[in-house]
């Protein structure tokens, strides 16, 4: 997919970097979020991601992509990767890498999925399944800045147990629609997100609205055909896509 690029954010750190993990936490028993540290980090728009480098001891290396999570907090970058089955990268960054511990880190990379709280406009964010990542963290830059601009964001997953960030997202007022199964006593059946929900929870097409869609590739395809078809300019329908591999 081609990006635009972002003056002053693509040029300051085209190496690779060390970075310790500082903190972590799990958001479900298969996504971790890591609390990287990097000197001299030099900052990020949401929806830019990473590059993470592992290397064995015989000197093979896998390199995956992660969206950042989370503005920078000084040296501190936040990432939350989930595990996919038969991941070699996923799998040792969710179940073994320890506190203290430090991989490679490459970025901040991208230009085209990023919304600014200061210039960015008014926003619609969609997120399937671990696609939340960049969105949250661009719900996250706008209630840092204390944005007025105005933001609606919808996340469709299978299982509640697949739900990332808590109620960090019911503060942030995040429509969620469960496809496959619905916590006890939730007001919406399981099913795949919907054009009346899109309307209903998004924002009305407009010249000034970006709509920023993240996701597998067949959610992410079918959602912004539905956006569209809405009326929403197909220039202003920025699309992520994520793979087995990561991001």
């Amino acid at each position: 997919m081609a990006r635009a690029a972002v003056p002053g954010r693509l040029t300051a750190a085209r190496g690779w970097r060390p970075a310790e993990l500082a903190g972590e936490r799990f958001e479900t028993p298969t996504a971790r979020t890591l609390l990287l540290r990097v000197a001299d980090w030099p900052g990020h728009l949401p929806g830019q991601h990473v590059d993470i480098r592992l290397t064995a001891p015989d000197g093979y290396r896998a390199v995956r992509s992660y969206s950042l999570a989370a503005p920078a907090d000084g040296d501190i970058v936040e990432l939350t990767v989930q595990r996919v089955p038969d991941g070699e990268v996923s799998g040792y960054l969710v179940d073994e890498l320890p506190v203290g511990a430090s991989v490679e880190l490459r970025g901040p990379v991208g230009g085209w999925f990023v919304w600014d709280p200061a210039t960015g406009g008014p926003a619609m964010l969609v997120a399937g399944g671990s696609g939340v990542v960049p969105i949250m963290a661009m719900l996250r830059a706008r209630r840092a800045a204390n944005a007025a601009v105005p933001v609606r964001a919808l996340y469709a997953l299978r299982t509640p147990a697949q739900r990332y960030y808590g109620p960090e997202l019911d503060a942030d007022g995040v429509f969620v629609a469960y496809t496959r199964r619905v916590p006890e006593g939730y007001p919406r059946d399981p099913g795949r997100l919907t054009a009346a929900e899109l309307t209903e929870h998004g924002l009305a097409p407009a010249p000034d609205v970006t709509c920023y869609v993240c996701g597998p590739t067949g959610f992410v395809e079918a959602t912004a055909a539905q956006l569209v078809e809405l009326g929403h300019d197909p220039a202003l329908v920025r699309t992520e896509r994520f793979g087995p591999a990561g991001r």
